[in-house]
């Protein structure tokens, strides 16, 4: 079996992965410049932080060995599986030693405490004993279990060590023998067990544990769980799952449960669970997803809000929500094929994911809204400025173990071709039954649109290229001209209609030169672009955002001259964003090259002192009757006169918070009067830079 988080058994998929180790991921990519970091310093960080946070200690106090206090919240186990998860990736990447006696430490503590029926949970075993089972809703008893038996999986796929899997599988069948067909009803307040579970039937060929996933999806939504004040909606214990067409509650909860139910799907084939999953994927997608990937309106639950509900300032968005859902849509994609849930992947590793990791990799948001206000003060799991750890630390390990395992989301196996899914420096080893030899995957994507691919080898007869066309890009061009992409948004490339060598091309050729050779140059449409909200959308209505590719922009008070409050700065969508080169984006790895510092007209707006005030003094003065009626209900910002013209810098939101604290905002309000409408007696010249 191939090595990675989510290999289906059954033979439902439209898509396969690949082994995580047949593809390499460059440093001269985005990506890859990513892993390092990840290696170096993400993964080290994490180790540390378990045990500066307490989360060793406590597995050392259930056995004796620590008099510490118990220290954190009663899932902080999880914390450990996780790291032990990215370590495990790691190694499939890079095959380091450098962890060795690390794991054989922690595995071999996390042993001891396994009790003799095979439960391990610390805060039940060495705080509160006789809640074990009493309370699944707050518990997480079975949550952690199913980190754990993710990091079981991915170890011995990664390093071929079942240390961890033997104690991964008692508590499994602890659980199968309580909770399972014979035994009580009984589902977690936190999915993630059963998207673990169908990974270990599959990693394990033990059937039971795919019975015991399905069970508990299937007694999902029948009022299980005493939900208390924050209702069943919360633990999305409101409706069945064939039932759930509406992505609510908590949103990392919700997205868990979509990864269990499609794992489900993808080793049943059972229709109404994926027509259910799909009809979710769209109201998530489309009526409650940021700009940038991030899920989650509220802070008080969590959660997503109703539709259209995504203030840009008390945006939660929460790491580890944007994380869950690459993880479903990377199965959603497996499933149907369709290249939108690949797109859906770019935009959260560059937006939301991008901008939870600051530049040194070892401090994190908790929360990434999308507007920083020059006074907000900080809150729970939503400081101003990223923090090294979180007493409620989910989203650093996660962080760590998605990007150690980012070669999975690369390309996958279609029946009959090797689709390229995601852009980034890399070499893919082709599967003997696809053919032999690599393809060399060369970009510098997502700063430059152009992809040059090189097949080294021979496809197996009847085998194909296939590349996602972005669906922000208007197709994909080539020397033979445009490339339309086909209905599921890939476009195909076979031997024999490759373009010569480029002109000029003075890179050495990939090492390994088998008997035959086959270039492609594409390219993508990264030009700058303005984009508004549905105009439901409140939080935003008559602002504009910036994206350039699947990059979205910010703007940060940092890059204003003095005596300009962001919050007084409209853009001008009228005139087009200039590309700034030759300036280093903060944030970035200074080998790859960044996605450019964009340079936007905007106007600075006179003060406003009234909080309210008659909607009749927005009317302009000079327009007829008609367009001063509509004035009170165009979409655009309230009539505020400008009284400056400015340049303004934007620099990608993945980067923003590496230089201060100040304010910052990806939606900027679009100007009602612009430049070219105004009097220059109005307007003040222009002295930035």
């Amino acid at each position: 079996m191939p090595a990675g988080p989510a290999i289906p058994r059954a033979r439902i998929a439209v898509l396969r992965p690949l082994d995580v180790r047949a593809v390499r991921l460059g440093t001269a990519g985005a990506l890859g410049a990513w892993q390092e970091r990840n290696a170096d310093a993400t993964i080290p960080h994490c180790v540390a932080q378990l045990e500066a946070s307490g989360v060793l200690d406590n597995f050392r106090r259930v056995v004796g060995e620590s008099d510490a206090e118990y220290r954190g919240f009663v899932f902080a186990d999880s914390d450990l599986y996780k790291v032990i998860e990215a370590v495990a990736w790691e190694i499939a990447r890079s095959g380091t030693r450098r962890w060795d006696t690390w794991l054989d430490d922690v595995i071999g503590l996390v042993a001891r405490v396994q009790d003799a029926t095979g439960y391990v949970m610390t805060w039940i075993q060495g705080v509160r004993p006789e809640k074990r089972f009493a309370e699944l809703e707050w518990t997480h008893e079975m949550y952690i279990l199913g980190h754990m038996i993710q990091a079981a999986v991915a170890l011995d796929r990664a390093a071929g060590r079942d240390d961890l899997l033997r104690i991964a599988r008692r508590f499994a069948d602890l659980i199968d023998s309580r909770f399972g067909p014979e035994g009580q009803k009984g589902v977690c307040g936190h999915p993630e067990i059963e998207t673990a579970l169908v990974e270990l039937y599959r990693h394990t060929g033990e059937r039971r544990y795919l019975t015991l996933a399905q069970r508990m999806i299937d007694l999902r939504g029948t009022g299980l769980l005493p939900v208390g004040r924050l209702g069943a909606r919360y633990f999305q214990d409101h409706a069945p799952v064939r039932e759930a067409t509406t992505a609510v509650g908590h949103a990392v909860r919700q997205l868990y449960l979509n990864c269990g139910v499609t794992d489900l799907y993808l080793e049943t084939g059972e229709p109404a669970l994926m027509k259910a999953q799909l009809a979710q994927w769209v109201n998530a997608h489309k009526r409650k997803q940021y700009i940038t990937g991030a899920f989650g309106s509220r802070h008080r639950d969590e959660a997503f809000g109703d539709d259209y509900e995504l203030p840009s300032d008390r945006a939660y968005a929460e790491t580890c929500a944007s994380i869950a859902d690459l993880h479903w849509s990377w199965r959603i994609l497996l499933a149907t094929g369709d290249a939108r849930y690949a797109d859906t992947i770019e935009r959260e590793l560059y937006n939301a994911i991008a901008a939870s990791v600051d530049a040194t990799g070892t401090r994190f948001f908790y929360s990434n809204p999308l507007q920083l206000r020059p006074d907000r003060y900080d809150e729970e799991n939503a400081p101003r400025e990223r923090a090294e750890w979180y007493a409620c630390a989910c989203c650093p390990p996660n962080v760590a173990r998605l990007i150690a395992q980012l070669s999975s989301y690369t390309a996958a196996l279609g029946d009959d071709e090797l689709r390229i899914c995601q852009y980034t420096d890399c070499d893919i080893e082709l599967p003997q039954h696809v053919g032999d030899g690599v393809v060399h995957v060369r970009s510098t994507y997502p700063a430059s649109g152009v992809v040059d691919i090189t097949l080294n080898g021979r496809l197996a007869p009847g085998f194909r290229l296939a590349l996602r066309v972005p669906r922000w890009s208007n197709g994909a061009t080539s020397d033979d001209g445009r490339m339309p992409a086909d209905a599921d948004g890939f476009v195909r490339l076979q031997p024999g209609h490759a373009a010569p060598p480029v002109a000029g091309d003075q890179r050495p050729e990939p090492a390994g030169q088998a008997d035959e050779q086959w270039r492609w140059r594409v390219e993508f449409d990264v030009k700058p672009r303005w984009t508004r909200a549905h105009p439901r959308v409140d939080a935003v209505r008559g602002c504009v955002a910036l994206e350039r590719g699947p990059v979205v922009y910010c703007v940060e008070q940092a890059d204003l001259p003095p005596g300009v409050d962001l919050d007084d700065v409209a853009a001008d969508p009228s005139v087009a964003p200039s590309e700034r080169t030759g300036v280093r984006i903060p944030g970035s790895a200074d080998a790859v090259p960044a996605p450019p510092v964009l340079e936007v007209a905007g106007e600075l707006m006179e003060p406003e002192n009234e909080l309210y005030r008659a909607a009749a003094d927005d009317v302009d003065p000079d327009a007829d009757a008609d367009a001063a009626g509509a004035s009170h209900t165009d979409d655009a910002m309230a009539a505020r006169r400008a009284t400056r013209r400015l340049t303004v810098s934007a620099i990608p939101f993945g980067s923003w918070g590496n230089r201060t604290s100040g304010a910052m905002r990806v939606w900027l309000p679009a100007a009602r009067y612009p430049l070219h409408d105004l009097d220059p007696g109005d307007v003040k010249p222009d002295t930035t830079d």
